[in-house]
């Protein structure tokens, strides 16, 4: 069973950065298409940003310019690097992995920006 395992997360000044971790295991890593996305209390479910096996990058428009997506082949880790973080930031963050049959997601990991 692939397992995805989100760290990083927590309480942050507006104007203040974070960085997310997302550790893979029981998956080749470096095959898939993996990516972040957020959820709002209250809102759907969104794509912050994803990064394919191939090195495409794409962001959600809100992000853009703020956030920056990275992985770690060797490490089986993907990372999202958040800098001027705002209140509208606020959301559980989720790792998510999209294999030819099946999407596989993290537990999520809470980030509240707040001053």
């Amino acid at each position: 069973q692939v397992q995805l395992v989100e760290s990083g997360g927590g309480l942050v000044q507006p104007g203040g950065s974070l960085r997310l971790s997302c550790a893979a295991s029981r998956i080749f890593f470096n095959m898939y298409d993996m990516g972040w996305y957020r959820q709002a209390p209250g809102k759907q479910r969104e794509l912050v940003a994803r990064l394919t096996n191939v090195g495409i990058i794409n962001y959600g428009d809100s992000v853009k310019g703020r956030f920056t997506i990275s992985r770690d082949n060797a490490n089986n880790t993907l990372y999202l690097q958040m800098n001027s973080l705002s209140p509208e930031d606020t959301a559980v963050y989720y790792c998510n992995v999209a294999t030819v049959t099946t999407m596989y997601w993290g537990q999520g990991t809470q980030v509240t920006v707040s001053s």
